[in-house]
């Protein structure tokens, strides 16, 4: 009986053992693979903190690029902003100066064009108290821009070759002049005209550039002390033989190069002054 016991209990005592084993051998598998996880955790853990950390160094990196290329916007927007400013101040400038360069104009052009209409006026004036008793060939009068001209053929105001003036050229010059009076702004130059044939030589006249402007002077003389023409709107000029009108070959064109010319035109000075006044 004490001997079945035995058995008994070591039996038990071997399979309790076997057991005991075989739980121990599927705990420590377990706690390896466990082990592996954690080890295989703690790897991706720290693969991931340093990919974060790349991560966040370049997002930092980023950020201070970000604020250094808003710091630039801000300084290129203000420049812009004062150059944009510029700008348009020197816009506004130049539109202001155009307006007050245009109105200059206009204002230039209403000066001009009351004058053309004034000297037209006078054209036709002239063209009036000329037309009594002389020919259109014998005395022409044009309107060209700001100016008249009045052109008087020699034969009736000097002999051939001569600088004195006849008595019926005072006729002519008494008429040119009342309208010259009437119009005190304008200023009065007598242009003396030749034909290509040289004079006679004397004391006062040595060749067609003397006759010419001696007979331009005997006209001025005329104006000055018979018709009261105020002398300093007087000029005499002379242009001798050199701006012909026609042909010097035949007898008709040097009848018609033979000339006395009255220029009406504004003084200088005046002229000047009118360019010199500013638009306000």
């Amino acid at each position: 009986m004490k001997k079945l016991l035995v058995v008994v209990v070591l039996a038990s005592l071997v399979l309790s053992s076997c057991v005991s084993n075989k739980k121990y051998a599927e705990l420590e598998n377990n706690f390896s693979k466990k082990n592996q996880e954690l080890v295989d955790t703690k790897a991706d853990l720290m693969k991931c903190q340093v990919e974060n950390e790349s991560k966040i160094a370049s997002l930092e990196q980023r950020i201070v690029d970000l604020n250094k290329d808003k710091e630039k916007t801000l300084e290129y927007v203000d420049n812009l902003t004062v150059l944009s400013k510029s700008a348009s101040d020197n816009i506004k400038e130049t539109l202001a100066q155009m307006g007050k360069k245009d109105e200059y104009i206009q204002y230039i052009q209403r000066a001009v064009t009351k004058k053309d209409s004034i000297n037209l006026a006078l054209g036709f004036k002239l063209k009036s108290v000329l037309a009594d008793g002389f020919s259109d060939e014998d005395i022409q009068v044009n309107v060209e821009k700001t100016v008249v001209y009045i052109s008087i053929a020699d034969k009736l105001l000097f002999k051939s070759g001569s600088s004195t003036i006849s008595s019926k050229a005072k006729t002519v010059l008494g008429k040119v002049a009342e309208v010259i009076g009437a119009q005190p702004d304008l200023e009065v130059m007598v242009e003396g005209y030749t034909d290509n044939k040289q004079v006679i030589a004397n004391s006062s006249i040595k060749d067609n550039w003397d006759l010419s402007v001696n007979r331009a002077t005997s006209v001025i003389r005329v104006l000055q002390k018979d018709f009261n023409i105020e002398p300093a709107r007087l000029v005499a000029a002379g242009r001798s033989e050199y701006t012909p009108l026609e042909s010097n070959d035949t007898v008709e064109g040097r009848a018609r190069n033979r000339r006395t010319r009255i220029v009406l035109m504004p003084k200088l000075d005046q002229f000047f002054d009118l360019l010199e006044q500013k638009v306000e």
